[in-house]
């Protein structure tokens, strides 16, 4: 502060009172040549260098540096140069003799020059970007990795999360039509990285070929979809901000829940009570900001998309079909036959020509055989034999009574008594479980051990009347002896 009004002084001695430059040297104390610095300058300069410092022996060695540079630009960024490996290739390569702290400066600069720089965007309302994350959970006892599907609104800040097991096209179908749902409608566009999911190949234009899931997706909901550059993240830094809040907020500690339904109840919860807070320098709260969104939203379809992968195959000659490298089990009448097969989040459904043939819960596992029962009894029935060999029987947890309805069968009819058990467990095709238990059990009851009285119990007790059994057929049931009324019986009552 005193130099700075010691400048002031000076140039007003000069300026404004008249005296001369050698005047005011003696007066100030100050040598000519500063006293005219004071005068050519309004305020002081600061320290100046004409020209930058010559760098005589790291200067033939410049372009060297600036390979080293280039190649790390390729380089996995835990193996990439620091000032000092290149000081050190430097002094041991090519005989530098200079110091480390001038090749530290030039890196220290020329790695700031090369650093790439943004352009502040806008954010209309009405548009959207979607990008996955990972994370781990405990689902159902199990600690596991989970995928998360991220659908951010950047005008807004409004997010919706969704966890799946794995990064599938179904879970990517899955999360758009749940996101939709979310927000009450869809956004006019959607910004997306180059994922697999949705672009099968870049073309040499820049133009990307869609996926047929992405192709059906866009078509059903009539959204603009946009892509960033290949490798920039930044292009869509809105969701990639959204993915690593949602880790460090929504799943730490690490989540513990019975199901994936269960976790992502919370998720969604999570994803509400955020709205009521406030993000960037707005003062208003996400919700409010949410509505403008909504202003613009297209309306929702009639019918949201099914959100499955379709793929055609074809069924085994053990009923057997195959969807990412499980099996999956369909009516033994169905072989050999071409299917459409859906693949779900958690399920898979097999059809023929728009009709449902089988549907059985999705496996994530690795040549997982995945059977109902059901399907093979017909020929089982058939192949009597096959009975307790069947591998899609094995682990099938039917009540004990049916154990015990076999063995007394069996018991009494020889061979007979096992086809007439299969025939017993055919009932399951077309009533429920708890009807045919119940009838199973009062047959034994009864002693009326044989397929024909299961049937006509359970007919009765879903006709709600009482079951009429043949004395004839079943020998084993007690019979009811009915005398004569005399009029001496009635004595008795009398007594």
């Amino acid at each position: 502060m005193f130099a700075l009004e010691s400048y002031a002084a000076v140039r007003r001695f000069v300026f404004v009172e008249g005296h001369s430059r050698r005047e005011a040297a003696k007066v100030f104390g100050l040598s000519r040549d500063t006293v005219a610095k004071m005068c050519a300058f309004s305020l002081p300069p600061g320290y100046r260098r004409a020209k930058p410092p010559e760098k005589p022996k790291l200067g033939p060695l410049l372009p060297v540096i600036d390979a080293m540079l280039r190649e790390d630009r390729l380089s996995p960024a835990r193996q990439q140069h620091t000032a000092k490996r290149i000081f050190e290739r430097l002094r041991d390569e090519h005989g530098y003799g200079g110091g480390y702290t001038v090749v530290k400066d030039y890196v220290r600069l020329s790695r700031a020059r090369s650093r790439e720089t943004f352009v502040p965007l806008a954010h209309p309302p009405g548009h959207a970007q979607v990008d996955f994350g990972e994370a781990w959970a405990e689902i159902g006892g199990v600690r596991q990795k989970v995928h998360y599907f991220c659908m951010d609104l950047p005008h807004s800040d409004a997010c919706f999360v969704k966890a799946y097991p794995r990064e599938t096209t179904e879970a990517f179908l899955d999360g758009h039509v749940s996101a939709f749902a979310f927000f009450g409608g869809v956004p006019l566009s959607i910004l997306y990285d180059n994922l697999k999911i949705a672009v099968a190949r870049i073309c040499g234009d820049g133009k990307r070929e869609r996926t047929r899931a992405f192709t059906e997706l866009v078509s059903h909901y009539l959204f603009a979809d946009r892509f960033g550059r290949p490798g920039k993240g930044n292009d869509k830094g809105k969701v990639e901000a959204l993915v690593k809040h949602a880790r460090a907020m929504f799943m730490v500690p690490i989540p513990v829940a019975a199901s994936f339904d269960e976790l992502n109840e919370r998720l969604a919860k999570d994803c509400l009570a955020r709205q009521n807070g406030h993000a960037g320098r707005y003062a208003d709260t996400i919700a409010e900001r949410l509505a403008a969104d909504r202003q613009v939203f297209r309306a929702l379809p009639a019918v949201p998309l099914e959100p499955c992968e379709k793929r055609s195959a074809r069924v085994s000659s053990t009923a057997l079909v195959r969807y990412r490298t499980n099996d999956y089990s369909v009516p033994t009448a169905y072989g050999f036959r071409d299917v459409l097969v859906k693949g779900f989040v958690d399920e898979v459904v097999i059809s023929i020509a728009g009709e449902e043939i089988a549907r059985h819960p999705r496996s994530y596992g690795e040549g997982a055989f995945v059977a109902n029962p059901l399907h093979y009894l017909a020929l089982i029935e058939q192949k009597p034999g096959a009975l307790d060999q069947a591998a899609a029987l094995q682990g099938w947890d039917l009540p004990e009574i049916f154990q015990h309805l076999r063995h007394l069968l069996e018991a009494r009819m020889g061979n007979k008594g096992k086809r007439e058990f299969i025939q017993v467990l055919r009932l399951l095709e077309a009533l429920p479980l708890a009807v045919v238990t119940d009838a199973v059990t009062q047959a034994v009851q009864l002693g009326a051990i044989g397929f024909d009285a299961v049937k006509l119990i359970a007919l009765a007790r879903i006709e709600r009347r009482p079951p009429r059994l043949d004395l004839a057929a079943y020998p084993h049931l007690p019979r009811t002896d009915v005398k004569t009324t005399r009029a001496a019986d009635y004595g008795v009552l009398a007594a």
